[in-house]
């Protein structure tokens, strides 16, 4: 140990140091906003979770002494009885689960496109064009949906313009057929198949879970994606706005095309971003309420229903609090496991866990780490590592 190095001493952390006082002044201040998590978040929820676990029907408090614990009941008669509640739930994840795998993937491609398109420097009225784009986001979903329900109608403007096309548009909010069985039924296939029919989970048979969304649901997928686009359309283009322009140089420089920078260069940069908006928007499918409220109440034949309204029914219109809380909590249980899958799913590969954030960046063209070497220079990562071999 050099002479000149002393050994530092421990900062006292008791109540009575700088530190001590820092730390007490920061709980200070958080303190209103603990309490008011508390009250109006935390406690609701554990009352939820209790309401899920008793019989409470609705009436006085879940807390007195007339309201009896039935532990998971009210669960095992909603997965595993086999009865109305059970399909009510099955038809429900159904629904949903064809909502979220077509509205996630979609959302996210188009609010990508519209931010790259925004982010040119040759585009002229930029301002025009991300408020257009974000403006239906900030509209009101019931009135939203209402138009919807215009446009959509049997005499509505998209039968309308298809009509123009000589197509014979469907009627939209009253079709309960799968969209899935009718693309089969083009082909000839127009009955189950005695394994898909005999079969089934939650209640319904495997050839109801093959059926697709209905025509309904798919309006619904289309009104989710035009009111969703434009938020998530900002989160990329601020992502965008960050990523240096010298990589991209440095990229046009070794020959790469627009097609290829954005793939390897940019894409892989938008990570975080991504992350983000697939999980907003599996947060945002799987609680869709208000456009199925406002539209089809779950109609036609349930084919619009969806957990989180199935939810609303069974509390609050037939007064099976129990269930109706089951359901919620399920709901909660599925969105955690699906942000944990795709937050693995969407992790950086292939690279120790201590240099994920402490390594050279991923060049896919050569001269990308030369740009953004030391010196700012394309040759300068060249010389860089040229300089460590000779040390080492």
């Amino acid at each position: 140990m050099p002479a000149t190095a002393q050994p530092r001493r421990r900062e006292r952390r008791g109540p009575g140091s700088a530190r001590g006082r820092e730390a007490a002044s920061g709980w200070l201040f958080l303190a209103p906003m603990l309490v008011i998590l508390g009250l109006f978040l935390v406690v609701p929820v554990l009352m939820a979770l209790w309401v899920s676990l008793s019989d409470w029907t609705g009436r006085g408090s879940p807390l007195s002494s007339d309201v009896g614990f039935v532990g998971l009941d009210n669960y095992e008669s909603l997965l595993l009885g086999g009865g109305l509640a059970t399909q009510d739930f099955g038809t429900a994840m159904r629904n949903n689960a064809y909502y979220v795998l077509l509205v996630v993937p979609l959302q996210t491609a188009l609010s990508l496109f519209l931010a790259t398109m925004v982010n040119r420097a040759a585009l002229r009225g930029k301002g025009f064009f991300r408020t257009a784009f974000y403006f239906p986001s900030v509209t009101s979903s019931v009135a939203i949906t209402v138009l919807w329900l215009f446009l959509f109608s049997a005499s509505g403007t998209i039968n309308a313009v298809l009509a123009k096309l000589s197509i014979t548009g469907p009627n939209w909010f009253n079709d309960p057929q799968g969209v899935l069985h009718l693309l089969l039924g083009t082909v000839g296939v127009d009955a189950a198949p005695a394994f898909l029919a005999q079969h089934g989970f939650l209640g319904i048979p495997l050839w109801e879970w093959a059926a697709g969304p209905s025509v309904a649901m798919t309006a619904f997928v289309l009104l989710a994606i035009f009111t969703t686009s434009g938020t998530f359309m900002l989160l990329f283009l601020a992502a965008l706005q960050a990523v240096s322009h010298e990589v991209e140089e440095a990229a046009t420089m070794d020959g790469a095309n627009a097609r290829q920078r954005f793939f390897r260069v940019t894409l892989p940069m938008l990570r975080p971003t991504v992350f983000t908006v697939v999980t907003l928007g599996l947060i945002g499918t799987w609680q869709v309420f208000d456009q199925i409220y406002t539209g089809t109440q779950g109609g036609p034949a349930k084919t619009t229903l969806t957990p989180a309204y199935l939810s609303y029914t069974a509390a609050f219109q037939n007064n099976q609090w129990g269930r109706g809380a089951a359901i919620a909590f399920v709901l909660f249980a599925i969105i955690v496991l699906l942000t944990v899958l795709q937050r693995v799913v969407l992790r950086e590969r292939d690279v120790p866990r201590r240099k994920r954030f402490h390594r050279d960046p991923p060049a896919p063209l050569a001269a990308v780490a030369g740009a953004v070497g030391t010196t700012g220079g394309p040759g300068a990562g060249a010389t860089t590592s040229t300089t460590t071999g000779s040390d080492r």
